[in-house]
């Protein structure tokens, strides 16, 4: 499954809506994205999981890349 992680760059201050990322990562489950990330000095606001439907939007973009965890 694929899912959109939004976060924040820096974890020690305070979250900025302009300055919210995104990334693209398959894994089978949210806690398996935590646990991959939990090395990076990142900020995880939302992991949402995609349908489908959000998927094909998500593709539309030229930003769009699925990251290997």
């Amino acid at each position: 499954m694929i899912f959109k992680v939004l976060y924040q760059d820096n974890k020690s201050e305070v979250p900025v809506r302009e300055n919210t990322r995104t990334m693209y990562l398959e894994a089978n489950n949210e806690r398996e994205i935590r646990e991959a990330l939990k090395g990076r000095e990142i900020n995880i606001e939302f992991i949402q999981p995609l349908t489908e439907e959000h998927l094909a939007y998500e593709k539309l973009s030229e930003d769009f890349v699925v990251e290997n965890l």
